[in-house]
């Protein structure tokens, strides 16, 4: 597993891993981020990844509203398929995956 250097997330800043991706013989997309446990799903990969950045924003925002609210649903415990989908996505060598995957990176909430 990859070492993910990451500050803690709070309501008012932080950054989450995302990737986007789809079983190579189905046709849905999917996006998951990271450090939420959040996936999305759309038809095409960008609609995937629009649905995730929406549903990072509401819970973001919802978790503002709480307060007194722990951190620790904005810095949870990636499962770990996903763990091993951003390695291989992340690798410096291309690695075989049953996975066709569209784009990953990270992004501020």
């Amino acid at each position: 597993m990859a070492c993910y250097d990451w500050n803690m997330n709070t309501p008012q800043k932080g950054t989450v891993r995302y990737i986007v991706f789809r079983d190579k013989e189905k046709e849905t997309w999917y996006a998951a981020g990271l450090e939420f446990n959040i996936v999305e799903s759309g038809e095409d990969p960008r609609i995937a990844l629009l649905n995730l950045l929406d549903a990072l924003d509401g819970y973001v925002e919802s978790m503002r509203k709480v307060k007194g609210a722990r951190l620790s649903p904005l810095n949870q415990r990636p499962d770990p398929d996903y763990e091993v989908l951003w390695d291989v996505a992340t690798a410096k060598n291309k690695v075989r995956s049953p996975f066709e995957i569209s784009t990953y990176g990270v992004t501020t909430v």
